[in-house]
């Protein structure tokens, strides 16, 4: 291989992997919560299961302010979390300043 056509080759190379490491750096770029600005003011319905009960229509009829109304889970067990009706994390519930609420504990990856 001649001088001339090694050096041609060393330069093809050498942008070559010029090429690639700008790729590699446009693919680390980290994004951050002001680039999903927005999205900030869509709404979405956020959705904790309890649990579930089942009952006549006369029952829930009856139901008035303080009945308790017993369901299928039991204290200490994950809550279903849903956004627009899809599961999105498991958690528990917390009593927060004597309200209460829900705390994610796992979130659930779905695969496409």
């Amino acid at each position: 291989m001649s001088d001339e056509t090694q050096d041609d080759s060393l330069a093809l190379q050498e942008q070559d992997g010029k090429a690639s490491n700008a790729f590699a750096a446009d693919a680390n770029t980290h994004k951050n919560a002001a680039d999903l600005e927005a999205v900030f003011d869509v709404p979405v319905r956020v959705s904790a299961i309890l649990g579930r009960a089942k009952m006549p229509v006369s029952e829930l009829l009856n139901l008035d302010v303080g009945n308790v109304l017993e369901l299928d889970r039991k204290v200490g067990e994950a809550v279903d979390i849903y956004v627009n009706s899809r599961l999105v994390a498991r958690g528990e519930v917390v009593l927060v300043e004597e309200k209460l609420g829900v705390t994610m504990t796992e979130i659930i990856k779905t695969e496409k």
